[in-house]
């Protein structure tokens, strides 16, 4: 399996820089990065986002290392064309093997905000030193958290637990996370992270998110759950001060976000979005036409 990253293709006809009242552009594998489209929408409530959710190719995290980084640059490179000022890749798999190529690849006017598991903020809080991730193989795999774990969790001698399901993503996306067969599995994958102590729980896969009432209706409040989702915000809103690209009034009855999905399904997915998206949040989703 290579570790290379292979040029994909050159960066012809670039684009002129965005203006700050252009969109922010979101990628996820599927509908999971609406974890993350919210904390954004919340946080910076003048922006307005575009987001691609590759439905088509969902999930992810069985594919291997180069088919996530070509299916990942070919959705960075449509909200490029789409004239979105900053793109936000809200999956931990994607972001686990695309970051370094995608940033080096667009250069400073196309800043590229990527994911990295919320371990740190769990080792530093973990009273009984050990502490789960709950995510994909693919993710695990990357560099990004095999960083965090060295740098945090072995000097503090915190105890990490690495624990996987395929299962869990597909099920979101089809929202079956109440279901008998998610709760089932759910249990199968997490308790041996409770036998062994673990207090916090990191969910390092955006779509986890939405799993929270399962595991909360499961395993109660023996471990605190934590998420990424309020630190990408956060540091977006850096990325987008930094760059002078704070829109500061967003159109009136604009829509907010905008969802756009690869896998012809967006009639599938509305009701399903429209349980999770907040009231206040005004909201549209279409197929991709090519």
């Amino acid at each position: 399996m290579t570790t290379t990253i292979l040029p994909l293709y050159p960066l012809i006809d670039p684009m002129p820089k965005a203006d700050a009242t252009a969109p922010i552009g979101i990628f996820d594998s599927g509908i999971g990065g609406t974890t993350v489209a919210l904390e954004l929408a919340r946080y910076l409530p003048n922006e307005h986002f575009l987001y691609f959710s590759d439905t088509a190719h969902v999930p992810y995290g069985p594919r291997e290392d180069q088919d996530i980084r070509e299916l990942t640059a070919k959705a960075i490179e449509w909200l490029y064309r789409k004239g979105c000022k900053v793109a936000v890749v809200a999956c931990n798999t994607a972001s686990a093997f695309s970051l370094d190529y995608l940033r080096d690849h667009y250069g400073e006017n196309f800043p590229i905000i990527g994911l990295v598991p919320a371990l740190k903020p769990a080792v530093l809080q973990s009273k009984s030193k050990v502490v789960a991730v709950l995510a994909t193989p693919a993710t695990f795999r990357g560099q990004l958290i095999k960083d965090v774990m060295q740098r945090f969790a072995a000097p503090a001698g915190v105890k990490v637990l690495s624990e996987t399901c395929l299962d869990l993503v597909p099920m979101v996306e089809a929202g079956q996370q109440m279901s008998p067969e998610c709760l089932s599995a759910i249990q199968q994958t997490l308790q041996p992270a409770v036998d062994q102590g673990a207090d916090y729980l990191v969910l390092g896969c955006t779509h986890y998110p939405f799993l929270k009432p399962a595991i909360e209706t499961l395993f109660g409040k023996k471990m605190t759950l934590i998420d990424s989702g309020l630190a990408v915000a956060r540091q977006t809103s850096r990325i987008l001060i930094k760059n002078n690209l704070v829109n500061e009034k967003r159109e009136a009855n604009s829509i907010q976000i905008k969802c756009y999905v690869s896998g012809q399904n967006a009639d599938e997915l509305k009701p399903i979005l429209s349980r999770w998206i907040d009231k206040n949040i005004s909201w549209s989703i279409e197929n991709i036409i090519d």
